[in-house]
């Protein structure tokens, strides 16, 4: 009997000691807001796309540089600033396991937004095709120097600054290795 109840009582207090294992972000999308006019949300998924639904509470974002908290609702959180024109949207999420980071451009057209997602390897392939061109090609330079003062300034324009360009990239990078 003594055997009995010392047993149950390691079970209820090894029970007490137990803790839920920890809810993590590691995989995000934006999306258009479907409940309001010119936002976006963001949805936790896990890495084939899915909606991780079992994301609630509140996780620290930064958007574009400004920390924010979001309240996730089953794996849904509403980024509640208005977007007035196309820009891109760059979303940093630190946790446990790391640091995940997204870059998107979003084009609005028509009281709509449109998001893509815009890979570190594009942002790292386009100036390095352009000056792989210049010195292939040595007409070619003025062109490339042209185009590639485009690329900043539309770039620049739209929110994309140097800083996040190469932070986007190096980030990018680490997630290879």
């Amino acid at each position: 009997m003594k055997k009995i109840l010392l047993i149950f009582c390691l079970v209820t207090l090894h029970a007490g000691f137990t803790f839920a294992d920890a809810i993590a972000i590691n995989h995000f999308v934006i999306k258009e807001n479907p409940f309001a006019k010119n936002e976006v949300a963001i949805v936790a998924t896990d890495s084939l796309g899915n909606i991780q639904e079992n994301v609630n509470g509140v996780f620290n974002f930064t958007l574009n540089g400004f920390q924010d908290t979001l309240k996730f609702d089953k794996g849904t959180a509403f980024y509640r600033h208005k977007i007035e024109h196309s820009t891109f949207l760059y979303a940093k999420h630190q946790n446990d396991s790391g640091t995940h980071s997204i870059l998107y451009y979003i084009y609005r057209h028509n009281d709509k937004l449109n998001t893509w997602h815009i890979s570190w390897v594009l942002l790292l392939v386009i100036p390095c095709a352009l000056f792989l061109l210049a010195y292939m090609f040595k007409k070619f330079i003025i062109i490339a120097i042209i185009i590639f003062v485009i690329f900043v300034y539309f770039n620049y324009h739209n929110g994309l600054s140097i800083p996040t360009f190469f932070e986007s990239i190096i980030n990018g990078l680490k997630s290879m290795f």
